[in-house]
């Protein structure tokens, strides 16, 4: 059985992971539809910045976000300056940390899916009078519905996850940035494993239903387009 204390926490992992998600769908499609499209030599460079996440440790990408995020950093500083305050140690700063965390999961997925697409339908509908704006939405965003699908799928569940960014962004304040791992982190600290792995097993079979979602989709589409 979960505790209050657990229940909490995974609301707030829950909430960080669709804010973050939906956050980063919106942001990510831009700069996605760019990569797709683009030739230009800092492509490379673009793509290298957003694929970073997945090769450096999360404790390292979270002090740097701490550096900037807190209240002598640069972001912070501002923020503090005009009356907002600075994003360390917050539920606004975690959302910034997953988004960046997970941007590699949300944008190469769309990147693919808009390849994917191909130029064809694009330059029949430009011959058709249709403004650049018209054929993203009437023709890359439909057919690249299944790469929107996986990207989000992929994000939540990889926010699910977290633990060194938000612990060094964060911290573990209760109800506020004291999501699930840092929950059973703190059961194991305490020697409660049975705790702990109520905590664990939660998260493993909700993300083994998401991923298993993922597939499933996937499956379905590549059936559905071969010849009987």
């Amino acid at each position: 059985m979960l505790s209050p204390d657990d229940l909490t926490a995974l609301w707030v992992t829950l909430k960080l992971a669709a804010v973050s998600t939906v956050l980063l769908i919106v942001l990510a499609t831009p700069l996605a539809w760019w990569l797709s499209q683009t030739r230009a030599r800092g492509r490379v460079l673009v793509e290298a910045v957003v694929t970073l996440p997945l090769v450096l440790p999360p404790t390292v990408l979270g002090f740097y976000l701490l550096l900037l995020l807190g209240p002598k950093g640069p972001v912070g500083a501002v923020l503090e300056d005009i009356g907002i305050g600075h994003l360390a140690f917050s539920f606004s700063g975690l959302v910034v940390g997953s988004m960046i965390y997970s941007l590699p999961f949300v944008v190469q997925p769309l990147q693919n899916a808009f390849a994917a697409t191909g130029t064809r339908l694009l330059e029949v509908a430009a011959t058709l009078r249709a403004s650049p704006l018209d054929r993203f939405l009437t023709v890359a965003l439909p057919l690249a519905r299944r790469g929107y699908f996986t990207a989000a799928v992929l994000a939540f569940a990889h926010t699910l996850g977290e633990f060194g960014v938000i612990i060094m962004l964060g911290g573990n304040i209760p109800g506020e940035t004291r999501v699930a791992s840092i929950a059973i982190y703190n059961h194991v600290e305490a020697l409660d494993y049975g705790s702990a792995h109520a905590l664990a097993l939660t998260l493993v079979v909700f993300s083994l239903v998401l991923l298993t979602l993922v597939y499933a989709l996937n499956r379905r589409g590549q059936s559905v387009g071969v010849p009987r």
